[in-house]
């Protein structure tokens, strides 16, 4: 397993290291340090341990007929910046895992393992310790290994107390279990599962409207959530035709990604109760409210389109495994959209934002 603690690839003494900015005995505590939570994430499968030159994983117990590995790979952005002002670094590793398991699941796979990599200006194995904690519980609520990861010191890139944190996560799933668009039908029922907060995506613009006022809202540090271990099991059963992970791009980018060419959604907008931190976001930033699909997830992380037969079912289900569900919208035909007053096409052809409640359908 690679832990090791990245070093210019260069021969000098620890004295010398110490001298160029790299505190080498600083590296080896924080590796001391994240043993415990890393080893509090392996699944039966992991082979090796810690100290090893690259992350083993065995796949020999899943008798797939034809595998597909599925990855992905995402960071947690500025949000970063928030977690480092309120000193809060357990949080933003939760983050970086739920970006990557989520879209992984989003093509019907189960994550398997992760690797993270943390590069920062100086390293304080106190503070690698907590990002390497927040992965490492993410990586328990997605039933993910953390098999692999790199701390990399570089001073002269980055400030002395400036970091940045990436992630990589590997899945599998069956080649005919994959979710694709062919599985997304007219008349779906497409189902919205509450999100924790504005998760990891336009932090740019939230620091943008907050300015100095940023650090006066922590709740904007709740974690993105995990969606896997609830909606991975209807996956498996056959019960979902499209999942989209709601994020950078908010509904107008990410919904459409699930869908045929020939097929639009359209969201009924008040079937669901915003978070106050949209609203308040739209006021202070003098945001237009259509524009707020374009940039956040509105409170919806992930959307499922589900066949109108299943729909209560996959409630019911998601329901029981703690989620907050709700039917947000339907599958249509692109052509036969009618575009009145109540709607914003958002330049989209295969998305109305539709201001009538679901009531009204």
């Amino acid at each position: 397993m690679c832990f090791a603690f990245q070093m210019e690839r260069i021969l000098m003494s620890q004295n010398a290291y110490s001298q160029a900015g790299v505190d080498v005995e600083a590296g080896y505590e924080a590796v001391s340090r994240i043993k415990k939570h890393v080893h509090a994430t392996y699944r039966k499968e992991v082979l090796g341990d810690l100290g090893g030159f690259a992350g083993l994983f065995s796949l020999k117990d899943f008798h797939f007929d034809d595998p597909v590995l599925v990855s992905g790979t995402d960071g947690v952005g500025t949000k970063i910046l928030l977690a480092k002002q309120l000193n809060r670094l357990d949080t933003v590793g939760i983050d970086c895992v739920a970006m990557c398991v989520n879209d992984v699941l989003a093509q019907g796979a189960e994550p398997l393992f992760f690797l993270d990599y943390i590069s920062v200006g100086k390293n304080s194995p106190e503070r690698m310790e907590a990002l390497v904690k927040g992965v490492c519980e993410g990586c328990k609520q997605a039933g993910a290994a953390l098999i692999g990861g790199e701390m990399a010191e570089m001073p002269g890139l980055y400030e002395s107390d400036e970091f940045d944190l990436a992630g990589f996560c590997v899945g599998i799933a069956e080649r005919r279990a994959l979710l694709h668009k062919s599985l997304v039908h007219e008349g779906d029922v497409l189902v919205g599962l509450a999100s924790s907060g504005v998760h990891s995506n336009g932090f740019s613009l939230v620091r943008s409207i907050l300015g100095q006022s940023l650090s006066q809202h922590p709740e904007l540090l709740e974690p993105t959530k995990i969606y896997v271990k609830s909606v991975l099991p209807l996956v498996q059963q056959g019960l979902i035709h499209g999942i989209s992970h709601i994020t950078g791009g908010g509904f107008v980018e990410n919904i459409p990604r699930m869908l045929p060419s020939d097929l639009c959604a359209h969201i009924y907008d008040g079937s669901w109760e915003k978070p106050a931190v949209f609203s308040m976001l739209q006021e202070q930033g003098n945001l237009e409210y259509a524009s707020m699909f374009e940039y956040f997830n509105m409170g919806i992380g992930l959307v499922l389109s589900v066949g109108k037969s299943d729909a209560q079912k996959v409630m019911d289900a998601l329901k029981t495994a703690g989620e907050q569900v709700f039917v947000i919208g339907e599958v249509e035909e692109a052509d036969s959209m009618e575009y009145g007053s109540s709607a914003y096409l958002q330049d989209r052809p295969q998305i109305v934002i539709d201001t009538k409640t679901s009531e009204e359908h």
